[in-house]
């Protein structure tokens, strides 16, 4: 059975409301992925894609977007900024060895099998194929973090559970709407290392404690 697309209910919103609050990158989710990613050419398939709201920054680096996402309500919005394609993460329908790089844009809390995703992003990459992952914070951020005060994050007790939930301190947010699967940052770094990526960068963002935590990675060591 299909795994079920929860933003489908939210793409409006999403891209009409949520967005909107986005413009000025207070998470410094576009300077990552320019850092990280960095300048280069042919496919850089992005896993997740959401409405596509990455893809003139991909192109701005020399590389040509492609976005996969589970959701056809999110889909319909991207389909103006980039190809898309109705996709599984765990299942890509993309030969082995096929693209010279892969993203991933605050999708991992949205995908409870993402060391399977990453599995799937090894298999597709090419030798030396970059990789970037940019996502939430697992440290200051989840149903244990209390980011309601400007100044300061509570961290309250759970941080190690690993757990999915629709616990937030806000309802302008995501996870309150379609929930969030968190995983402490020992275990999601251990996934990379199993799907066989090698680390290679990592960048922070946000404040007063960072809200996003981002990781270049390569497809086994770099090419000769």
């Amino acid at each position: 059975m299909a795994p079920r697309a929860a933003y489908d209910e939210i793409a409006d919103w999403y891209e009409a409301e949520f967005l909107a609050r986005q413009q000025d990158d207070p998470r410094g989710l576009g300077r990552a992925l320019r850092d990280l990613l960095g300048p280069g050419g042919g496919v850089c398939v992005e896993v997740g894609c959401g409405t596509g709201v990455h893809a003139a920054a991909v192109r701005e680096l020399g590389w040509t977007p492609v976005g996969l996402d589970l959701s056809a309500g999110m889909l319909r919005h991207a389909r103006a900024r980039l190809p898309v394609a109705l996709a599984d993460a765990e299942r890509l329908p993309i030969r082995d060895g096929a693209v010279p790089a892969v993203i991933a844009m605050m999708v991992h809390t949205d995908m409870p099998g993402y060391p399977a995703v990453l599995r799937e992003v090894a298999r597709i990459l090419q030798p030396g194929g970059v990789f970037v992952h940019v996502g939430v914070h697992p440290c200051f951020c989840g149903g244990f973090a209390d980011r309601g005060d400007p100044e300061a994050v509570v961290i309250r007790p759970g941080y190690l559970d690993g757990h999915w939930t629709k616990a937030s301190w806000t309802d302008q947010g995501v996870r309150d709407k379609v929930g969030a699967t968190h995983r402490p940052l020992p275990e999601l770094l251990h996934a990379f290392l199993e799907a066989g990526l090698t680390l290679d960068r990592f960048a922070e963002g946000g404040s007063p404690a960072p809200v996003m935590f981002a990781i270049k990675a390569r497809n086994g060591d770099r090419p000769a």
